[in-house]
């Protein structure tokens, strides 16, 4: 299989996970900012949670365009990530709709942590194909965002159980950390392609 088609295969997923949790979003009866209030954490959790499907979007990309074979780890691996993504409407309208309490918190934290981990391993997969001269494994060098990432999504799910609140700023604080495109694997490809003439 080609690159091509595993993409636009994971893109039609990524796409559907968001129209889905658009979909959840129920307006409210009246026509007044007063009635909005009471979905602010709906919609709180629908922005964070659009913010990290986008983040994987972005960086799944990099991470093909930097893959010279698909192999059938590989392909399970992504399959792998799109599971897990794939519960995040799920987890959002439930922490969404019960921000203060501490287990929908921690689920959806564990689905940040067990994409993240899933991410992790499609690199690893996509660099095992490749082999030792793997593009991929000279531009992602030492790796901190992804390092750093579940270290961060496990104290925000402890977090969680003293204050649900808490836990969802870490939840933010990683995106934040991601929203900034990332910029290695550009870099690394860039930095090894021959010469223009």
């Amino acid at each position: 299989m080609g690159k091509a088609r595993l993409e636009a295969f994971s893109d039609g997923v990524l796409a559907i996970i968001i129209t889905i949790m658009v979909l959840e979003m129920k307006a409210p009866e009246e026509a007044t900012l007063a009635a909005l209030r009471p979905m602010a954490p709906a919609l709180l959790s629908y922005v964070l949670s659009f913010i990290y499907v986008g983040i994987y979007w972005n960086n799944h990309h990099h991470l093909l365009l930097a893959s010279n074979r698909i192999t059938g780890s590989v392909l399970w691996a992504n399959l792998h990530l799109l599971f897990w993504l794939s519960l995040l409407p799920f987890a959002t309208r439930w922490m969404g709709g019960h921000p203060l309490a501490p287990l929908p918190s921690a689920v959806y934290g564990f689905i940040l942590l067990a994409a993240a981990l899933a991410y992790w391993l499609l690199q690893q997969r996509i660099i095992s194909a490749d082999g030792p001269e793997s593009a991929l494994r000279r531009a992602l060098g030492m790796d901190w965002k992804g390092k750093l990432s579940p270290l961060l999504y496990l104290l925000g799910i402890a977090l969680t159980f003293a204050a649900a609140p808490l836990g969802q700023a870490i939840y933010a604080a990683v995106a934040l950390l991601w929203l900034v495109p990332d910029r290695r694997i550009e870099r690394g490809l860039h930095l090894h392609d021959p010469p223009h003439r």
